[in-house]
């Protein structure tokens, strides 16, 4: 079995010590290195090359979103699952900036943690349930200001229902079944959206679809 390594990055020892009891119950996780700041939490990532960093935002030296932005400079493979007591949009935008594939309360059950560190680990973007309230609210905001138009408008119907399915997590297969196109026409059109909007992979064309609620999130 291949386990998920994990590198834990918290300024407080006895939380760093609890998750890693905790994780190490489950079979499939592996905790393979731990840092006590920002600069520690960059240094042992690309020492480590960890699948992933779950990182607490507020540390000394180099805050968690710095870390992350470094890591994420230096070793793009690994993700990093914020931590954190904080649930501001203030956050929330310091998260997708840094290019973080998800954020987690410290109050979350030890569940929803295992959850987002195997979906993380997975590609997806996870998001805690008030968090990704708190996304919707912002999109509404900025949709009644008049924001966030420009680069939907600009996407073709077709590359409007492929960034769903994307999002969705369907496989080009899957989408050229859906769709009655070829898989080739798939992976074009797939092109063109993510040159259309910036994105380089599926965790920012999910974040984009989070934020202009083309993603069921009930």
């Amino acid at each position: 079995m291949t386990k998920i390594r994990v590198l834990l990055a918290d300024d407080h020892l006895i939380l760093r010590e609890g998750i890693r009891a905790l994780l190490q119950r489950e079979p499939d996780i592996e905790v393979v290195g731990e840092a006590s700041d920002g600069r520690e939490a960059v240094a042992k990532a690309g020492q480590l090359l960890p699948d992933i960093v779950l990182m607490d935002i507020t540390m000394p030296g180099l805050n968690g979103l710095e870390a992350t932005q470094e890591i994420k400079k230096k070793s793009p493979q690994v993700k990093v699952l914020i931590l954190t007591m904080h649930e501001t949009s203030q956050y929330l935008a310091g998260m997708l900036k840094a290019d973080a594939s998800g954020y987690v309360v410290k109050t979350a059950t030890t569940t929803e943690l295992i959850s987002a560190i195997k979906a993380v680990n997975q590609g997806d973007v996870y998001l805690y349930p008030s968090i990704t309230r708190m996304l919707v609210e912002d999109y509404l905001q900025r949709a009644k200001a008049g924001e966030e138009k420009t680069s939907y408008e600009g996407l073709t119907s077709r590359e409007r229902e492929i960034l769903r399915y994307v999002s969705e997590d369907k496989k080009n297969k899957e989408i050229a079944e859906l769709l009655g196109i070829s898989v080739r026409t798939v992976q074009a059109h797939r092109t063109n959206l993510m040159e259309k909007l910036g994105a380089h992979d599926r965790t920012e064309l999910v974040k984009y679809a989070i934020r202009k609620g083309i993603i069921d999130l009930q």
